[in-house]
């Protein structure tokens, strides 16, 4: 447990304040009660000044390890791209700070392993910010899967698709569709958090396996995934993620003995549960900052009030779904 009060928050940093943190993360920091945004990190030293202005945060530059050693600060957030998760997360730890990696939580299992028992070694708390689980959407799905609404759940199945963005077809660069720094492109980016989802829904997966090409050739990235799993309940699943079709899709149906359950992982639309008992639609807003709850659960786990839906173990875990599914392990 750590200790923090109003009075005395526990001071965050960022390391990579880009366009992640402008209104998804980085605001809920300061809006958490016991927390404060304190210190913020990015290459640009002017962007960083920029943002620091802007965000009303004290302290700013453009030398991570100014944050991560800084005696100013507790604790600190990882939002740069997969590819550094691994080299800053091992100097947090290092520092014996508590840490959020931005998901996901790096490029493969192994560097994530190596982050993961980096903070186990040290007894330190490491958050992944998957933080779906902490948004109340899906935690009324949830809510209707424990009830039992749909009675036992055999199958789940997640179609996401889209068309090439102008930035492909342009042939601009993009670290998500860069194979050094996303081997699986949009999968990466996009696939882990309905993977993640999944199993905070479902239970942890046993098995996957899957295809991944590239079908464009509009960048080193795959632009093509498919999988399937099984869940360590015996539920099983299947996915498709395609980034070059004419429509975008991103529907997913959770199949029960008694009926079914649909939503959207990314999008914004209502969650439907159709059963012979009881037809239901419900459109669950999310908070201006999609972080927030997720913020709020890491005040709570690290005042010693719950634990956290999504930590170390559970990234951990995602990481080697994914890698399973593209064949890596």
């Amino acid at each position: 447990m750590v200790s923090f009060s109003k009075d005395n928050p526990l001071r965050w940093g960022i390391i990579g304040c880009g366009d992640v943190t402008e209104v998804k993360s980085g605001p809920a920091y300061n809006l958490t009660e016991g927390f404060k945004l304190a210190a913020v990190m990015r290459r640009s030293l002017d962007k960083s000044e920029d943002y620091a202005k802007r965000h009303q945060v004290p302290f700013f530059t453009n030398k991570a390890s100014e944050v991560i050693n800084n005696p100013e600060i507790d604790a600190v957030y990882i939002a740069t791209p997969p590819d550094t998760h691994k080299l800053y997360g091992l100097k947090v730890a290092e520092a014996g700070k508590p840490c959020c990696i931005e998901k996901p939580m790096a490029p493969n299992y192994a560097d994530s392993l190596e982050i993961f028992n980096a903070f186990q070694e040290k007894n330190l708390p490491l958050f992944i910010a998957y933080y779906r689980r902490s948004l109340p959407r899906f935690l009324k799905v949830k809510e209707w899967l424990d009830a039992n609404l749909i009675g036992d759940v055999r199958h789940i199945r997640w179609h996401k698709s889209r068309s090439a963005s102008p930035l492909d077809l342009n042939r601009e660069y993009n670290w998500r569709t860069d194979a050094s720094i996303a081997k699986a492109g949009y999968f990466d980016d996009i696939g882990s958090h309905g993977l993640d989802l999944f199993t905070f829904l479902l239970g942890d997966i046993e098995n996957a396996s899957g295809f991944a090409v590239n079908q464009q050739g509009l960048y080193s990235a795959y632009d093509a995934v498919t999988g399937s799993w099984i869940h360590k309940n015996g539920i099983t699943g299947e996915g498709s993620w395609i980034f070059g079709v004419h429509e975008r899709q991103d529907k997913v149906e959770i199949f029960g003995s008694k009926g079914e359950i649909r939503f959207s992982v990314l999008g914004e639309f209502p969650i439907e549960l159709i059963s012979k008992t009881k037809n239901q639609s419900l459109f669950i807003e999310h908070p201006k900052h999609l972080h927030q709850y997720h913020v709020a659960n890491m005040q709570m786990h690290l005042s010693g009030q719950k634990i956290h839906p999504s930590t170390g173990n559970s990234g951990l875990h995602t990481s080697w779904v994914m890698d399973k599914i593209l064949g890596i392990i």
